[in-house]
Protein backbone atom coordinates (compact mmCIF):
# COMPACT_ATOMS: atom_id res chain seq x y z
CA UNK A 1 0.00 0.00 0.00
CA UNK A 2 1.59 3.35 -0.56
CA UNK A 3 2.21 5.36 2.31
CA UNK A 4 0.82 8.97 2.14
CA UNK A 5 2.97 12.07 1.25
CA UNK A 6 4.37 13.76 4.07
CA UNK A 7 4.06 17.58 3.89
CA UNK A 8 7.53 19.34 3.50
CA UNK A 9 8.27 21.64 6.61
CA UNK A 10 10.50 24.21 5.94
CA UNK A 11 14.24 24.09 7.66
CA UNK A 12 14.72 25.34 10.71
CA UNK A 13 17.34 28.79 10.25
CA UNK A 14 19.18 29.15 7.45
CA UNK A 15 21.41 26.78 5.34
CA UNK A 16 25.10 27.23 6.61
CA UNK A 17 27.51 24.83 5.64
CA UNK A 18 30.83 25.07 7.52
CA UNK A 19 33.45 22.40 6.67
CA UNK A 20 35.81 21.27 9.63
CA UNK A 21 39.07 22.48 9.69
CA UNK A 22 41.75 20.11 7.69
CA UNK A 23 43.76 17.81 10.17
CA UNK A 24 47.56 19.08 11.28
CA UNK A 25 49.74 16.83 11.18
CA UNK A 26 50.26 15.48 15.34
CA UNK A 27 54.16 15.29 16.89
CA UNK A 28 55.11 12.55 18.86
CA UNK A 29 55.96 14.46 21.57
CA UNK A 30 52.61 16.29 21.52
CA UNK A 31 50.52 12.54 21.22
CA UNK A 32 51.97 12.06 24.54
CA UNK A 33 49.64 14.33 26.18
CA UNK A 34 46.51 14.17 23.94
CA UNK A 35 45.27 10.83 25.37
CA UNK A 36 44.32 11.88 29.32
CA UNK A 37 45.52 9.43 32.24
CA UNK A 38 44.18 9.42 35.63
CA UNK A 39 46.87 10.45 38.48
CA UNK A 40 45.92 6.82 40.26
CA UNK A 41 47.12 5.06 36.56
CA UNK A 42 50.15 6.55 36.69
CA UNK A 43 51.27 6.41 40.16
CA UNK A 44 50.40 2.63 39.28
CA UNK A 45 52.77 3.11 36.38
CA UNK A 46 55.44 4.60 38.24
CA UNK A 47 55.40 2.03 40.90
CA UNK A 48 55.50 -1.08 38.11
CA UNK A 49 58.73 0.84 36.59
CA UNK A 50 60.38 1.25 39.81
CA UNK A 51 59.62 -2.23 40.65
CA UNK A 52 60.79 -3.46 37.05
CA UNK A 53 64.07 -1.35 37.86
CA UNK A 54 64.56 -3.24 40.77
CA UNK A 55 64.23 -6.76 39.26
CA UNK A 56 66.16 -5.65 36.24
CA UNK A 57 69.50 -3.90 38.33
CA UNK A 58 69.90 -6.63 40.47
CA UNK A 59 70.54 -9.64 37.84
CA UNK A 60 73.74 -9.87 36.20
CA UNK A 61 74.56 -7.79 33.28
CA UNK A 62 75.91 -10.58 31.26
CA UNK A 63 73.30 -13.39 32.30
CA UNK A 64 70.85 -14.59 30.11
CA UNK A 65 68.19 -13.54 32.61
CA UNK A 66 68.66 -10.33 32.15
CA UNK A 67 68.60 -10.31 28.41
CA UNK A 68 65.44 -12.19 28.64
CA UNK A 69 64.31 -9.40 31.26
CA UNK A 70 65.39 -6.29 28.60
CA UNK A 71 63.86 -8.46 25.76
CA UNK A 72 60.26 -7.78 27.55
CA UNK A 73 60.84 -4.14 26.54
CA UNK A 74 61.26 -4.77 22.71
CA UNK A 75 57.60 -6.63 23.13
CA UNK A 76 56.21 -3.24 25.41
CA UNK A 77 52.43 -2.19 23.57
CA UNK A 78 53.48 -4.96 20.80
CA UNK A 79 49.71 -6.26 20.30
CA UNK A 80 47.77 -2.74 20.97
CA UNK A 81 50.16 -1.17 18.34
CA UNK A 82 49.51 -3.67 15.46
CA UNK A 83 46.25 -2.86 16.35
CA UNK A 84 46.37 0.61 16.46
CA UNK A 85 47.98 0.34 13.54
CA UNK A 86 45.54 -1.81 11.75
CA UNK A 87 42.71 0.57 12.78
CA UNK A 88 44.50 3.73 12.15
CA UNK A 89 45.47 2.21 8.49
CA UNK A 90 41.61 1.72 7.76
CA UNK A 91 40.73 5.67 9.04
CA UNK A 92 43.26 6.85 6.67
CA UNK A 93 42.67 4.58 3.67
CA UNK A 94 38.75 5.82 4.22
CA UNK A 95 40.12 9.56 4.79
CA UNK A 96 42.33 8.90 1.01
CA UNK A 97 39.28 7.58 -0.50
CA UNK A 98 36.55 10.44 0.64
CA UNK A 99 38.90 13.03 -0.61
CA UNK A 100 39.42 11.57 -3.44
CA UNK A 101 36.04 10.75 -3.95
CA UNK A 102 35.18 14.57 -3.60
CA UNK A 103 38.23 15.69 -6.06
CA UNK A 104 36.32 13.19 -8.75
CA UNK A 105 38.51 10.02 -8.22
CA UNK A 106 36.23 7.46 -6.32
CA UNK A 107 32.53 6.91 -5.83
CA UNK A 108 31.90 7.49 -2.50
CA UNK A 109 28.91 8.54 -0.55
CA UNK A 110 30.51 11.95 -0.19
CA UNK A 111 30.91 12.16 -3.73
CA UNK A 112 27.52 10.93 -4.83
CA UNK A 113 25.82 13.34 -2.80
CA UNK A 114 28.11 16.18 -4.08
CA UNK A 115 27.31 15.33 -7.24
CA UNK A 116 24.09 15.10 -6.59
CA UNK A 117 23.64 18.59 -5.08
CA UNK A 118 25.47 20.08 -7.64
CA UNK A 119 23.01 17.99 -10.31
CA UNK A 120 20.19 19.97 -8.57
CA UNK A 121 21.28 23.33 -8.36
CA UNK A 122 22.06 22.82 -12.10
CA UNK A 123 18.19 21.43 -12.95
CA UNK A 124 16.99 24.10 -10.55
CA UNK A 125 18.73 27.02 -12.01
CA UNK A 126 17.48 25.97 -15.61
CA UNK A 127 13.78 26.57 -14.17
CA UNK A 128 14.81 30.07 -12.41
CA UNK A 129 12.46 32.34 -13.62
CA UNK A 130 15.13 35.47 -14.04
CA UNK A 131 13.07 37.49 -16.18
CA UNK A 132 10.16 37.04 -13.93
CA UNK A 133 11.84 38.42 -10.67
CA UNK A 134 12.34 41.62 -12.56
CA UNK A 135 8.69 43.14 -13.44
CA UNK A 136 5.32 43.13 -10.58
CA UNK A 137 1.89 43.78 -11.17
CA UNK A 138 0.19 44.38 -14.86
CA UNK A 139 3.61 44.32 -16.33
CA UNK A 140 4.21 40.43 -15.45
CA UNK A 141 0.55 39.95 -16.22
CA UNK A 142 0.92 40.99 -19.58
CA UNK A 143 3.65 38.51 -20.35
CA UNK A 144 0.99 35.55 -19.87
CA UNK A 145 -0.88 35.12 -23.16
CA UNK A 146 0.22 33.40 -26.29
CA UNK A 147 3.23 31.26 -24.98
CA UNK A 148 3.99 33.70 -22.66
CA UNK A 149 7.01 33.07 -19.84
CA UNK A 150 5.01 31.99 -16.64
CA UNK A 151 3.53 29.44 -19.18
CA UNK A 152 6.58 28.46 -20.19
CA UNK A 153 7.73 28.18 -17.08
CA UNK A 154 5.28 25.41 -16.23
CA UNK A 155 6.17 23.56 -18.75
CA UNK A 156 10.03 23.45 -17.92
CA UNK A 157 8.63 22.56 -14.66
CA UNK A 158 6.84 19.92 -15.47
CA UNK A 159 9.61 18.11 -17.83
CA UNK A 160 12.26 18.68 -15.14
CA UNK A 161 9.78 17.55 -12.23
CA UNK A 162 10.65 13.54 -12.76
CA UNK A 163 14.67 14.40 -13.29
CA UNK A 164 14.59 16.74 -9.69
CA UNK A 165 12.72 13.84 -8.02
CA UNK A 166 15.22 11.17 -9.52
CA UNK A 167 18.04 13.53 -7.74
CA UNK A 168 16.31 13.77 -4.76
CA UNK A 169 15.63 9.86 -3.94
CA UNK A 170 19.53 10.10 -4.93
CA UNK A 171 20.84 12.46 -1.90
CA UNK A 172 18.20 10.76 0.14
CA UNK A 173 20.52 7.14 -1.05
CA UNK A 174 23.22 9.05 -0.07
CA UNK A 175 22.19 10.55 2.90
CA UNK A 176 21.50 6.99 4.27
CA UNK A 177 24.90 5.91 3.38
CA UNK A 178 26.48 8.90 4.98
CA UNK A 179 24.86 7.88 8.15
CA UNK A 180 25.55 4.34 8.07
CA UNK A 181 29.24 5.52 7.34
CA UNK A 182 29.34 7.79 10.37
CA UNK A 183 27.67 5.07 12.36
CA UNK A 184 30.94 3.25 11.36
CA UNK A 185 33.40 5.59 11.61
CA UNK A 186 32.45 6.59 15.10
CA UNK A 187 32.54 2.72 16.28
CA UNK A 188 36.77 2.93 14.52
CA UNK A 189 37.00 5.92 16.62
CA UNK A 190 35.75 4.16 20.03
CA UNK A 191 38.07 1.18 19.40
CA UNK A 192 40.64 3.15 18.48
CA UNK A 193 40.54 5.43 21.07
CA UNK A 194 40.65 2.29 23.54
CA UNK A 195 43.81 1.37 21.61
CA UNK A 196 44.81 4.58 21.94
CA UNK A 197 44.59 4.84 25.97
CA UNK A 198 46.52 1.48 26.02
CA UNK A 199 49.44 2.90 23.99
CA UNK A 200 49.42 5.97 26.24
CA UNK A 201 49.44 3.86 29.38
CA UNK A 202 52.50 2.05 27.70
CA UNK A 203 53.96 5.40 26.55
CA UNK A 204 53.79 6.73 30.20
CA UNK A 205 55.32 3.26 31.71
CA UNK A 206 58.23 3.54 29.16
CA UNK A 207 58.59 7.47 30.47
CA UNK A 208 59.08 5.68 34.02
CA UNK A 209 60.81 3.15 33.37
CA UNK A 210 63.43 5.64 31.38
CA UNK A 211 63.47 7.64 34.67
CA UNK A 212 64.13 5.45 36.92
CA UNK A 213 66.87 3.40 34.85
CA UNK A 214 68.32 7.14 34.33
CA UNK A 215 68.11 7.94 37.82
CA UNK A 216 69.25 3.84 38.42
CA UNK A 217 72.32 4.24 36.57
CA UNK A 218 73.40 7.36 38.09
CA UNK A 219 73.53 5.94 41.25
CA UNK A 220 75.62 2.68 39.66
CA UNK A 221 77.76 5.02 38.19
CA UNK A 222 79.99 5.89 40.90
CA UNK A 223 80.75 2.34 42.20
CA UNK A 224 80.25 0.22 39.11
CA UNK A 225 80.98 2.21 36.31
CA UNK A 226 81.22 -0.88 34.22
CA UNK A 227 77.54 -1.72 34.89
CA UNK A 228 76.28 1.72 33.99
CA UNK A 229 77.58 1.58 30.70
CA UNK A 230 75.80 -1.89 30.46
CA UNK A 231 72.83 -0.64 31.95
CA UNK A 232 73.07 2.22 29.46
CA UNK A 233 73.83 0.38 26.64
CA UNK A 234 71.40 -3.04 26.88
CA UNK A 235 68.60 -1.72 29.10
CA UNK A 236 67.79 2.26 28.55
CA UNK A 237 68.59 2.07 24.81
CA UNK A 238 65.71 -0.02 23.87
CA UNK A 239 63.63 1.43 26.74
CA UNK A 240 63.95 4.78 25.15
CA UNK A 241 63.43 3.42 21.62
CA UNK A 242 60.60 1.59 22.49
CA UNK A 243 59.04 4.72 24.17
CA UNK A 244 59.64 6.50 20.56
CA UNK A 245 58.00 3.87 18.56
CA UNK A 246 55.16 4.04 21.13
CA UNK A 247 54.88 7.70 20.97
CA UNK A 248 55.04 7.43 17.01
CA UNK A 249 52.68 5.31 16.84
CA UNK A 250 50.25 6.89 19.10
CA UNK A 251 50.46 9.88 17.05
CA UNK A 252 49.62 8.13 13.53
CA UNK A 253 46.33 6.99 15.81
CA UNK A 254 45.78 10.15 16.92
CA UNK A 255 46.04 11.42 13.15
CA UNK A 256 43.82 9.10 12.45
CA UNK A 257 41.57 9.61 15.09
CA UNK A 258 41.57 13.44 13.98
CA UNK A 259 40.81 12.09 9.88
CA UNK A 260 37.69 10.24 11.17
CA UNK A 261 36.23 13.15 13.29
CA UNK A 262 37.09 15.25 9.96
CA UNK A 263 34.74 12.72 7.83
CA UNK A 264 32.33 12.61 10.55
CA UNK A 265 31.73 16.14 10.40
CA UNK A 266 31.83 16.19 6.68
CA UNK A 267 29.23 13.65 6.73
CA UNK A 268 27.10 15.52 9.41
CA UNK A 269 27.23 18.40 6.82
CA UNK A 270 26.41 16.96 3.85
CA UNK A 271 23.54 15.09 5.84
CA UNK A 272 22.08 18.30 6.46
CA UNK A 273 23.04 19.88 3.45
CA UNK A 274 20.70 17.02 1.67
CA UNK A 275 17.80 17.73 4.56
CA UNK A 276 17.73 21.36 3.50
CA UNK A 277 18.28 21.36 0.02
CA UNK A 278 15.70 18.75 -0.78
CA UNK A 279 13.11 20.48 1.30
CA UNK A 280 13.94 24.25 0.75
CA UNK A 281 14.34 23.32 -3.04
CA UNK A 282 11.30 21.09 -3.77
CA UNK A 283 9.53 23.57 -1.46
CA UNK A 284 10.83 26.80 -3.51
CA UNK A 285 9.68 25.14 -6.81
CA UNK A 286 6.32 23.71 -5.56
CA UNK A 287 5.55 27.31 -3.94
CA UNK A 288 7.13 29.01 -7.23
CA UNK A 289 4.93 26.37 -9.49
CA UNK A 290 1.79 27.15 -7.88
CA UNK A 291 2.07 31.34 -7.24
CA UNK A 292 2.92 31.14 -11.26
CA UNK A 293 -0.63 29.10 -12.30
CA UNK A 294 -2.49 31.24 -9.81
CA UNK A 295 -1.25 34.41 -11.30
CA UNK A 296 -2.38 32.49 -15.42
CA UNK A 297 -5.81 31.40 -13.72
CA UNK A 298 -5.60 35.04 -12.49
CA UNK A 299 -5.15 36.37 -15.88
CA UNK A 300 -7.52 34.59 -17.70
CA UNK A 301 -10.35 36.00 -14.96
CA UNK A 302 -8.76 39.50 -15.45
CA UNK A 303 -8.74 38.91 -19.48
CA UNK A 304 -12.68 37.88 -19.32
CA UNK A 305 -13.77 40.72 -16.83
CA UNK A 306 -11.85 43.11 -18.83
CA UNK A 307 -13.88 41.70 -21.86
CA UNK A 308 -17.03 41.64 -20.34
CA UNK A 309 -16.61 45.07 -18.67
CA UNK A 310 -15.10 46.55 -22.56
CA UNK A 311 -18.40 45.37 -24.23
CA UNK A 312 -20.51 46.77 -21.33
CA UNK A 313 -18.94 50.13 -21.44
CA UNK A 314 -18.99 49.87 -25.51
CA UNK A 315 -23.01 49.46 -24.97
CA UNK A 316 -23.44 52.13 -22.49
CA UNK A 317 -21.23 54.87 -24.58
CA UNK A 318 -23.07 53.43 -27.92
CA UNK A 319 -26.63 53.96 -26.53
CA UNK A 320 -25.67 57.48 -24.79
CA UNK A 321 -24.42 58.33 -28.29
CA UNK A 322 -28.15 57.41 -29.83
CA UNK A 323 -30.05 59.36 -26.96
CA UNK A 324 -28.06 62.27 -27.41
CA UNK A 325 -27.99 62.62 -31.11
CA UNK A 326 -32.24 61.26 -31.06
CA UNK A 327 -33.16 64.15 -27.95
CA UNK A 328 -31.76 67.12 -30.30
CA UNK A 329 -33.62 65.63 -33.28
CA UNK A 330 -37.11 65.42 -31.17
CA UNK A 331 -36.49 68.90 -29.88
CA UNK A 332 -35.74 70.74 -33.08
CA UNK A 333 -38.62 68.29 -35.01
CA UNK A 334 -40.99 69.70 -31.48
CA UNK A 335 -39.81 73.41 -32.38
CA UNK A 336 -40.13 73.08 -36.24
CA UNK A 337 -43.64 73.28 -37.61
CA UNK A 338 -45.31 70.58 -39.39
CA UNK A 339 -44.33 71.85 -42.68
CA UNK A 340 -41.51 74.08 -43.35
CA UNK A 341 -42.34 78.00 -44.09
CA UNK A 342 -39.87 77.99 -47.29
CA UNK A 343 -41.66 74.66 -48.30
CA UNK A 344 -45.16 76.72 -47.97
CA UNK A 345 -43.80 79.31 -50.20
CA UNK A 346 -42.29 77.42 -52.76
CA UNK A 347 -45.84 75.48 -53.43
CA UNK A 348 -47.91 78.92 -53.16
CA UNK A 349 -45.45 80.29 -55.59
CA UNK A 350 -45.88 77.23 -57.67
CA UNK A 351 -49.58 77.68 -57.13
CA UNK A 352 -49.20 81.27 -58.51
CA UNK A 353 -46.97 80.42 -61.31
CA UNK A 354 -49.97 77.53 -62.31
CA UNK A 355 -52.60 80.23 -62.17
CA UNK A 356 -50.92 82.58 -63.96
CA UNK A 357 -49.87 79.94 -66.69
CA UNK A 358 -53.79 78.79 -66.71
CA UNK A 359 -54.76 82.74 -67.52
CA UNK A 360 -51.71 83.53 -70.03
CA UNK A 361 -52.84 80.13 -72.13
CA UNK A 362 -57.12 81.43 -71.95
CA UNK A 363 -55.55 84.72 -73.34
CA UNK A 364 -54.05 83.23 -76.23
CA UNK A 365 -56.90 80.52 -76.31
CA UNK A 366 -59.34 83.21 -77.20
CA UNK A 367 -57.71 84.99 -79.58
CA UNK A 368 -56.84 81.64 -81.10
CA UNK A 369 -60.57 80.73 -81.04
CA UNK A 370 -61.92 84.07 -82.47
CA UNK A 371 -59.72 83.49 -85.46
CA UNK A 372 -60.69 80.07 -85.62
CA UNK A 373 -64.40 81.09 -85.25
CA UNK A 374 -63.88 83.81 -88.21
CA UNK A 375 -62.23 81.44 -90.04
CA UNK A 376 -65.08 78.71 -89.85
CA UNK A 377 -67.97 81.31 -90.82
CA UNK A 378 -66.20 82.69 -93.65
CA UNK A 379 -65.77 78.81 -94.86
CA UNK A 380 -69.40 78.25 -94.33
CA UNK A 381 -70.30 81.64 -96.26
CA UNK A 382 -68.54 80.02 -99.47
CA UNK A 383 -70.00 76.44 -98.82
CA UNK A 384 -73.70 78.35 -98.31
CA UNK A 385 -74.01 79.21 -101.87
CA UNK A 386 -73.11 75.34 -102.97
CA UNK A 387 -75.37 74.01 -100.34
CA UNK A 388 -78.33 75.82 -102.21
CA UNK A 389 -77.41 75.21 -106.12
CA UNK A 390 -76.99 71.28 -104.77
CA UNK A 391 -80.58 71.58 -103.04
CA UNK A 392 -82.19 72.60 -106.58
CA UNK A 393 -80.54 69.80 -108.41
CA UNK A 394 -82.25 67.52 -106.72
CA UNK A 395 -85.57 68.88 -106.16
CA UNK A 396 -85.31 68.98 -110.07
CA UNK A 397 -84.45 65.71 -110.85
CA UNK A 398 -87.25 64.61 -108.90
Amino acid sequence: MTQPTQPLQPPGGDLVLTPPEPVAPVEPERAATLVPLDDEVRADLDRRAASYVDALTSLDTRSPEFLAKVGDIAGLGDTEMRASASSANRMLDRSVAALAGAGGEGAGAQSRVGQGLVELRRTVEDLDPKDLGKVTGRRMLSWLPFGNKLRDFLNRYQSANTNINKIVLSLRSGQDELRRDSTAIQHERTQLWRSMGKLQEYAVLSEALDRALEQRIAEVEARDPEQAQALRADALFPVRQRHQDLLTQLAVCVQGYLALDTIRRNNEELIKGVDRAAVTTVSALRIAVTIAGALANQKQVIEQVNALRGTTENLIAANAEMLSAQSAEIQRIAADPAVGVETLRRSFEQIYQTIDSIDQYKAQAVQNMRSTVDALSSELGRAAGHLERSAARNELEA
